[in-house]
């Protein structure tokens, strides 16, 4: 099978074409014939050697992806070859066939393509539990969601918003995505390239500040995202997309009651209560029309190098999608 896979760390043009033999399924694993594949910045951090957890060489990058199940371990009851899923792996998704546990297998309805399902879990998983299960959002109150024209930017506006929040203060680098985080129902728009950015967050919540602010990319966004929080408010940390570590003081977070934490999916993962349950209603939201998923472009999988680069450049909008 075709499968990209890099050997050293560094920038895109590490990623490699090469052929491997398919795997087999054993016990509760299914192979998976792979008809998408999302593309995050969980990869360009495995590829970068930067990654939560340490990533062994050589590596196969691609947590998400979407197909159909073709072969059956012997212990697998609850699939069976012709079904169409999606579901989270550790790694090998960049390629066209891949292995997966049974139970964390996500069904699909006939009317949702694979490209769309490819979007969903890894990113719609991250806002959904980023906001309810750490921010711990509560009705009526003020969201600050950075990137919000990225997969997961999209998915928490729009996400915000069906929780419950009251305001959902959106940024972004130009117009053009900012005017997509205006269609995806954010109430207040601001250029974070700009200076002084963080003052308009507090002159759009009456200097109160907000409840809870998503933070991905490091570095000064995070130390003016600190400035921005309200007494009680919850700052949630879900990558570092700059490469710059931020230095802050913990008891600088006493006066006001205030929270900085952080979120790693693969620790969600581990509680399929939760998993199940909230994919069940984000299925439900998009079912119902509630919940727009946004593809920012469907590339074949030996252009994922320039998926890459794309990625990196901050350029893009929406979910970036590989098909083998």
């Amino acid at each position: 099978m075709k499968a990209i896979q890099f050997t050293e760390y560094g920038g895109p043009e590490v990623l490699q074409t090469v052929e491997l033999d398919r795997p087999i399924p054993k016990g509760q694993q299914v192979l998976i014939e792979i008809h998408a594949i999302g593309v995050n910045y969980a990869d360009t951090a495995r590829r970068e050697g930067q990654y939560v957890v340490p990533t062994k060489l050589p590596f196969l990058p691609g947590a998400e992806i979407a197909g159909v199940v073709i072969e059956a371990g012997d212990s697998v009851t609850n699939v069976k070859p012709g079904d169409r899923v999606v579901t989270l792996i550790e790694s090998g998704g960049y390629a066209e066939y891949a292995l997966a546990d049974c139970r964390g297998l996500i069904p699909l309805q006939d009317n949702m393509d694979f490209e769309q399902a490819a979007a969903l879990p890894l990113q719609g998983l991250s806002a959904y539990h980023i906001l309810k299960t750490m921010g711990r959002l509560e009705k009526e109150e003020t969201v600050l969601v950075h990137a919000a024209a990225g997969g997961v930017g999209t998915l928490a506006v729009q996400l915000a918003k069906l929780l419950g929040a009251g305001k959902v203060i959106a940024t972004a680098s130009n117009q053009e995505k900012l005017a997509l985080a205006a269609e995806m129902g954010a109430d207040v728009l601001i250029n974070y390239t700009e200076q002084g950015w963080e003052e308009k967050v507090l002159e759009a919540t009456g200097g109160k500040g907000v409840d809870v602010a998503l933070e991905m990319a490091g570095g000064e966004i995070f130390n003016k995202t600190l400035k921005c929080l309200a007494t009680f408010g919850r700052l949630v940390i879900y990558g570092v997309a700059s490469g710059e570590q931020s230095r802050f003081y913990p008891s600088s977070l006493m006066a006001r009651n205030q929270s900085v934490i952080g979120f790693f999916l693969p620790q969600i993962m581990r509680k399929p209560a939760l998993i199940q349950s909230s994919m069940a209603e984000m299925l439900r939201f998009i079912s119902e029309g509630q919940l727009k998923l946004t593809i920012g472009g469907v590339y074949p999988l030996e252009q994922a190098a320039e998926v890459h680069r794309l990625l990196q450049s901050r350029q893009t909008k929406g979910k970036l999608i590989l098909k083998p």
